[in-house]
C-alpha cells in the first residue's frame, strides 16, 4: 500500500526523469556513456554466470545465512578473476613497452578485465603451487606463436 507520502514522492520524481530522459535522447555523448556502462554490467553478469554454473545456476541453500554464502563467494571469484586479468593484462602492457613498442591510451581504455575465456570452471583443480609462485613471482607470459 502506498501512503499519500509516497504518492507524492513519486509525483516530485517525474519531472526531473523527464528531465533526464529529455537530455538523454538529445545528448549522443550521454547515450554512449550510459551505453558502454550498460555494456560492463553485463560482462561482469556473463563472467559471473560463468562461475556460477554449477548447480545449474540455481541458489540451493534452503537458509537465507546459506544463500548469502553462495553470493558472498560467486562476488568474490569474480573479483579474484578480475583481478587476475588486471594483473595480466599490465605485465603483458609492460613488456610491450619494454620491447619498444607504442601503445596508444585510447587501446588501454578499450581493455576490460571481465574476459574468462582462458579460465577453466570445468573439472579438478590442483591448489598446489610451483615453488616460484609460492614464493610470489607471476607465471610467465604466453606469447602467440610467430606469424599471428
Amino acid at each position: 500500500m502506498i501512503t499519500s507520502i509516497g504518492r507524492a514522492l513519486m509525483e516530485l520524481g517525474k519531472p526531473d526523469r523527464s528531465t533526464y530522459l529529455a537530455c538523454y535522447f538529445d545528448d549522443e555523448l550521454l547515450r554512449r556513456r550510459v551505453q558502454t556502462q550498460l555494456n560492463r554490467q553485463e560482462s561482469r553478469h556473463t563472467l559471473a554466470w560463468k562461475i556460477f554454473h554449477g548447480p545449474k545456476g540455481e541458489l540451493r541453500q534452503k537458509y537465507k545465512e546459506g544463500r548469502e554464502d553462495q553470493l558472498g563467494t560467486l562476488g568474490f571469484m569474480a573479483d579474484v578473476c578480475i583481478l587476475w586479468n588486471t594483473v595480466y593484462t599490465a605485465r603483458a602492457l609492460d613488456e610491450i613497452r619494454a620491447e619498444g613498442k607504442k601503445i596508444a591510451v585510447a587501446d588501454i581504455a578499450r581493455l576490460s578485465p571481465l574476459g574468462f575465456e582462458h579460465f577453466n570452471f570445468l573439472g579438478r583443480y590442483n591448489f598446489a603451487l610451483p615453488e616460484i609462485i609460492r614464493d610470489g613471482a607471476l607465471r610467465p607470459l604466453r606469447r602467440p606463436p610467430p606469424g599471428q
